[in-house]
């Protein structure tokens, strides 16, 4: 594929970008699990379509705005692509010395905020096991959260980014170093007012994600980090995916660069409403050790795409995976099931739908490629994708070290979330009902 990419050089690129220098020989910083990849037509796709997809990975990777980019694709839970290309740590815009650490498919990577259809699964499951109700009030089992008007907001609402507390309201401190403050900022949120609970999407950055901990917390009566390793990653065998990482795990996370075009204004304005801080500051603390000792359910999750592409094939499955059980079937069906109609989301102004939990795919163009509405997920800082397409029988993991809103590699993107509906194509009916009555969903 190397003749189809657009190879831009270094010296180019940096006069008005922030990249990765990219060789010429892209092979030469490729890894592929060809042991783990099974034959394209046993699963209804052909070579040539695993070829397009990952070419559209490496064109780009070829503008430079990832260092490091991990990719697997599931199909009918088999693994028709498994690679990774770049590097972990060593080749991003801002370092100079030291040798470059290969991108493996085993790299695990900070996932963001595709750590929260992660976390409310933990919700999801204390629901199955009638230790909560969804529509219950979060002040019944948090007497502190019904402060200032938020008595009556329920679970679901907060799940589903209608709970009217998008942002932390941080008084002039900066939410990157909140973040690692976790009684403070739960103090900040609980006496917080709402703003019309209730009555339209905002999307809930970093809020939802701490009171979805401190009520798994209360509720199950053990940390929240390790009911979701007890519950999810031991059972499911994904030694990797945890919130925050301690010991030897965290020197083998790749590191996150601020990359793209140097309009930083408008960059930082957009995310200082979204997620409270600029776009430098939220890489510079997400590579900070500090980071990853705390447990952010929001923003902290960290996994290898294998292990995020399982979870969701796991979903998939109606909560099974490998002959192991964590959700009923039905419990799935709840967190994947659309709320309300499509709007536009007030805090990240572009038109989402939502389940609780979950940012789902829509048609004829959603943030997954075109012709997706069955599809669910989460994105990640913009450039990390994990979801499942029950029409395609298909889970897939897009993981990414640059963190940028504007940058070359977008139409690259949208090519490869085209290229997955593509060469994914979309099953029979009948095909479609097979599946689900073979996994409890029909």
């Amino acid at each position: 594929m190397l003749s189809a990419v657009r190879y831009v050089p270094a010296p180019l690129r940096r006069l008005v970008v922030d990249g990765a220098n990219v060789p010429r020989d892209l092979a030469s910083v490729t890894t592929i699990a060809a042991d783990e990849e099974r034959e394209p037509g046993r699963v209804g796709m052909t070579r040539e379509g695993v070829d397009a997809i990952w070419g559209a990975i490496e064109k780009m990777y070829a503008t430079g705005m990832h260092p490091g980019i991990s990719l697997v694709v599931r199909r009918h839970g088999e693994v028709v692509l498994k690679r990774a290309i770049g590097h972990a740590r060593g080749n991003g815009p801002d370092d100079r010395v030291g040798k470059p650490v290969p991108m493996t498919p085993d790299t695990p990577v900070c996932i963001f905020s595709a750590s929260k259809a992660m976390a409310a699964m933990a919700v999801h499951l204390l629901s199955e096991r009638k230790l909560l109700s969804l529509l219950d009030p979060v002040s019944h089992y948090i007497p502190e959260f019904g402060q200032n008007g938020k008595r009556d907001i329920t679970i679901y609402q907060l799940l589903c980014h209608k709970a009217g507390i998008p942002t932390i309201p941080t008084h002039g401190v900066d939410v990157a170093e909140l973040l690692l403050d976790h009684k403070e900022i739960l103090r900040l949120i609980y006496r917080s007012a709402p703003e019309k609970p209730g009555q339209h999407h905002a999307y809930h950055a970093l809020t939802a994600g701490f009171v979805v901990a401190d009520l798994v917390e209360k509720v199950a009566k053990q940390g929240f980090r390790n009911f979701f390793r007890q519950n999810f990653s031991r059972p499911l065998d994904l030694p990797s995916l945890d919130f925050g990482a301690r010991g030897a795990a965290l020197s083998r996370i790749a590191r996150n660069y601020a990359t793209g075009f140097r309009i930083d204004a408008p960059v930082d304005m957009y995310l200082s409403r979204a997620i409270g801080t600029t776009l430098e500051h939220a890489v510079t603390i997400s590579n900070d050790p500090r980071y990853y000792r705390a447990v952010i359910p929001a923003g902290n999750g960290v996994g290898t795409a294998d292990e995020c592409s399982r979870f969701f094939q796991c979903l998939l499955n109606g909560g099974e995976l490998d002959g192991k059980r964590v959700l009923q079937p039905l419990t799935v069906r709840k967190a994947i099931a659309e709320v309300g109609k499509p709007e536009i989301d007030r805090s990240l102004m572009i038109p989402l739908r939502y389940s609780a939990g979950m940012m789902l795919g829509a048609s004829p163009f959603g943030m997954y490629g075109p012709d997706t509405s069955k599809a669910y997920g989460h994105l990640g800082f913009a450039n990390n994708f994990v979801w499942a397409d029950p029409e395609r029988a298909t889970s897939v993991a897009l993981l990414t070290t640059g963190k940028l809103l504007v940058g070359l590699h977008a139409p690259y993107l949208v090519g490869f979330l085209c290229s997955i509906s593509r060469h994914c194509p979309k099953l029979a009916d009948e095909e479609q009902d097979e599946l689900l009555y073979a996994a409890g969903m029909y």
